[in-house]
């Protein structure tokens, strides 16, 4: 399967918000992606990988302008929301996505084993982020932007995956391989309703 040469396509969000599971679902359709599985294996709070390039180091790149986006045109690769503030002029489509907040800061605490005794702050500051990296890709025109729901998708995986697969603009990539990708046992942060 082929993406277009002259794109760079980018899967993002905010940490621990299903980016990792978009990259799975996009790998399992035959899309072409850049990854590193070597320098972030998979571990307890990701089993299935990170899909990660240069360990996620790609910020550090970005902000020092030196991230080579021309050897990755037509292949997906993933870089945290924060990351999009710098991204240079260029042609971008972007899966981004959005997953309930406290679920997130939920998943960040245990990833990293702790309390957050300011978590009311952190949850101000991530909402913020989100929301001026989500207006800033909306309103550039080198971006084409899909925002998908990571709690969306594991309750109705179909309808819900059928727009990544239309996103895509390929009949090549295999949506039921994409639909079996789902593994409702990995949403272990879920909020209490």
């Amino acid at each position: 399967m082929k993406l277009n040469s002259d794109v760079n396509y980018i899967v993002s969000g905010l940490e621990r918000s299903g980016t990792s599971m978009l990259m799975q679902i996009l790998e399992a359709s035959g899309t072409p992606m850049a990854i590193d599985k070597k320098s972030r294996p998979p571990d307890d709070n990701n089993p299935k990988g990170y899909f990660e390039l240069e360990g996620g180091k790609i910020i550090n790149k970005l902000m020092d302008e030196d991230f080579p986006f021309s050897d990755y045109r037509g292949k997906f690769i993933k870089i945290t929301a924060y990351g999009l503030k710098f991204l240079p002029t260029g042609k971008y489509r972007i899966i981004y996505s959005q997953r309930e907040i406290e679920e997130i800061l939920d998943s960040m605490e245990k990833m990293a084993k702790i309390t957050d005794e300011n978590r009311t702050e952190t949850k101000e500051l991530f909402i913020k982020l989100n929301n001026m990296i989500m207006d800033l890709i909306r309103n550039r025109d080198d971006v084409e932007v899909l925002f998908v729901d990571y709690n969306a998708i594991l309750s109705e995986p179909e309808p819900n995956i059928r727009k990544i697969y239309d996103f895509l603009g390929t009949e090549e990539a295999d949506l039921d391989a994409m639909l079996g990708c789902v593994d409702k046992r990995l949403y272990r942060n879920r909020i209490k309703r």
